[in-house]
C-alpha cells in the first residue's frame, strides 16, 4: 500500500532438495539470488533460480513481472529443475478426499508439532470464505450480534470502529488545552475531521485482496514483513478471532507525535491556518498506517515527527510564519 520503498518484491524461496520455504524481499534479480543464497548456504557464483511450478528460469526481465509471493526454486552451477515435483493439482473430489483424510488423521495419537501441522492445513482446506451470509456460515458468525448479516458488514464495522476510536482519541486531548481561544480553534479543526471522515465513511476501503487476503506490511520501520503473515479471516471463525489481534499500526505516532503536534498548531494559530488535510492523512490513512501482524507490532517510541513544513496551510508558512516566530514542534 505504501509507495514510499521502490518497487521491492516478495517472493518464497526454495532449493532444490529441501521443501522448506524462506521469505525474500528484494528490488533485482541479482539482490534476490545474493540474499537467497545466504538464506540456503549457496555459492553465489553460477547460482540462477527459476519458477517451481514449471521451471522457466528467471531473468532480470522476468523478475519485474513476477506476482507477490510466489515460489521459486534457487539452483547452483550445474543444478536443474523441471518443475511441478510437489504440486498436487486438486479437483473438488479430490480436495474432498484429502480433507476426509486430514480428519482421520487427527483422531490418532500424534506429537503435538505433527497436530498443528495437519490442524493448520485442515483450516485452510476447510475455507469458507465464499459463504457471505450468516445463513450460510452460521459458525463463523458465532459471538456476534445478530444484527450483523453478512461478513463483510461485520468487517466493515470493526474497520469503522477502530478509525472513530482514533478520533475519540483526538477529541478528548481538548481537555488539556488551558487557553480558552485555543481550546475554541481545535473545536473547529474536531468538526472539520469529523466531517471529513463521515465524507470518506470512516475510510471503510477494504485492504484485501477480492478473495478476503490480508497480508502484513512489516513493522513501521520495515518496507515488508520478513515473515509474509497472511491470513484471511473470511474463511473461518477461528481465523476471524485471530485476526482480531492484528493491528493498524501508526508510523508516525498518533499519542506520541500527531496530536502532541496537532494541539501545539492551535497554540497560536486558528484552525483554518493549519492543514488538516496533511494531519488527517496522518491520524486515518495508509499513509501512515500499516497493516500489523501482532509478532510485528513494535510497541516501542518510534522516534519519527511530523513534518514541520506540512502542518500549516502553505499561505500560512510563506505569510504569517515568514513574518512572526517559528515555533519547533517537540
Amino acid at each position: 500500500m505504501f509507495g514510499l520503498f521502490g518497487k521491492t518484491k516478495a517472493v518464497k524461496v526454495r532449493a532444490v532438495s529441501d521443501s522448506r520455504r524462506f521469505g525474500v524481499a528484494a528490488q533485482s534479480l541479482k539482490e534476490l539470488i545474493r540474499k537467497a543464497c545466504d538464506f540456503l548456504k549457496v555459492p553465489v557464483g553460477g547460482a540462477h533460480v527459476c519458477l517451481s511450478s514449471d521451471g522457466t528460469l528467471v531473468t532480470e526481465g522476468l523478475f519485474g513481472t513476477l506476482p507477490e509471493h510466489c515460489e521459486l526454486v534457487l539452483l547452483s552451477r550445474g543444478q536443474s529443475w523441471k518443475g511441478g515435483e510437489l504440486r498436487l493439482k486438486l479437483n473438488e473430489n479430490t480436495l474432498d478426499q484429502l480433507v476426509e483424510a486430514v480428519s482421520s488423521l487427527l483422531s490418532d495419537p500424534l506429537s503435538p508439532q505433527r497436530h498443528k501441522l495437519l490442524r493448520d492445513m485442515q483450516r485452510t482446506l476447510e475455507d469458507t470464505s465464499e459463504r457471505e451470509t450468516r445463513d450460510q456460515d452460521q459458525d463463523w458468525f458465532t459471538g456476534l450480534d445478530t444484527r450483523f448479516k453478512t461478513k463483510s458488514s461485520y468487517m466493515r464495522f470493526n474497520c469503522e470502529s477502530r478509525i472513530r476510536s482514533y478520533m475519540k482519541e483526538v477529541t478528548n486531548a481538548s481537555r488539556t488545552i488551558e487557553k480558552a481561544q485555543s481550546r475554541a480553534e481545535f473545536e473547529k479543526t474536531l468538526q472539520c475531521l469529523g466531517h471529513m471522515l463521515k465524507t470518506a465513511r470512516y475510510q471503510g476501503s477494504r485492504l484485501c485482496t477480492a478473495e478476503g487476503w490480508f497480508t502484513c506490511q512489516g513493522s513501521f520501520d520495515e518496507a515488508l514483513c520478513p515473515s509474509l503473515h497472511s491470513i484471511n479471516p473470511y474463511s473461518s471463525r477461528e481465523n476471524r478471532v485471530i485476526f482480531s489481534t492484528w493491528n493498524l499500526d501508526h508510523r508516525i505516532e498518533k499519542k506520541r507525535s500527531v496530536i502532541p503536534a496537532l494541539l501545539e498548531c492551535h497554540q497560536n494559530r486558528t484552525s483554518a491556518d493549519i492543514n488538516l488535510t496533511y494531519f488527517y492523512s496522518l491520524l486515518f490513512t495508509t499513509d501512515n498506517l500499516k497493516l500489523v501482524h501482532i509478532a510485528c507490532h513494535k510497541k516501542g517510541a518510534h522516534n519519527l515527527q511530523c513534518d514541520a513544513k506540512k502542518v500549516y496551510k502553505r499561505t500560512v508558512q510563506t505569510g504569517k510564519q515568514q513574518r512572526g516566530k517559528k515555533r519547533r514542534l517537540r
